[in-house]
């Protein structure tokens, strides 16, 4: 993957790129923000990228934090620098949509961005203040906010890829993210897989921690749906 560097301000970032195979002779069919887990990128993230490059899809890692952690609770105190406070944590998020439409071959391309995890609430984020995707893909993400989407503001369709016992995501959260979804009148679908927890789709998840477990059923038809949702979009 092509190392991109790109700033919010004082702080450095490196975005990771994956090409459509045959570029720059192919054509991608669209430009694809991926914002990865909290652990910023992980080899599972990459692997996902690479299948979009794959599938003709100009696709962008995004970089949380200028700096990888180590562990996962060093994650979590990176994480507690940006995400707290919204007007931040967009910023920084925000940031990473202007490199990819910075990428060479990236003008005039269709936008999506797709999340894990803290990424798939990170897509969710910017699509509630209007950014200019065409569709926005969270993948066991986390659902709260602090800036609900106004009426009108989501122009994006939205793609909510959720397992059913996900601790982290309960359901009152889910029925929270419905209603808001429904006042700022976005088009909205939401996929929720029985008995399936947070981070199915990482074959490679940490030990340790009982909430997380890979769902390989869940993880390929999530995919899939994604898919369809952007052939449904672009053809």
């Amino acid at each position: 993957m092509e190392r991109i560097g790109y700033r919010d301000g004082a702080v450095e970032l490196t975005g990771l790129l994956a090409r459509p195979r045959g570029a720059p002779r192919a054509a991608p069919r669209a430009a694809i923000l991926v914002f990865p887990t909290i652990m910023n990128t992980t080899r599972s993230v990459e692997e996902k990228a690479g299948q979009l490059a794959a599938a003709g899809y100009l696709a962008l890692i995004a970089d949380y934090y200028g700096k990888m952690p180590e562990n996962f609770p060093q994650s979590r105190a990176f994480a507690a620098e940006i995400r707290p406070d919204p007007a931040i944590y967009r910023t920084r998020l925000r940031a990473a949509l202007r490199a990819l439409v910075g990428i060479e071959g990236a003008a005039g391309l269709p936008l999506a961005a797709i999340g894990f995890c803290m990424g798939g609430q990170a897509a969710l984020e910017l699509a509630r203040e209007g950014a200019p995707f065409d569709a926005a893909v969270s993948f066991h993400g986390l659902l709260g906010t602090e800036l609900p989407a106004e009426p009108g503001a989501v122009s994006a369709r939205l793609l909510v890829l959720h397992g059913d016992a996900d601790p982290m995501v309960p359901r009152g959260q889910v029925l929270r993210f419905w209603e808001e979804m429904d006042r700022a009148g976005a088009n909205w679908h939401f996929h929720s897989y029985a008995g399936v927890k947070h981070g199915f789709t990482n074959p490679y998840p940490a030990p340790g921690n009982d909430a997380v477990a890979y769902d390989a059923s869940a993880d390929r038809q999530s995919w899939a749906a994604m898919h369809s949702l952007f052939t449904e979009l672009w053809g």
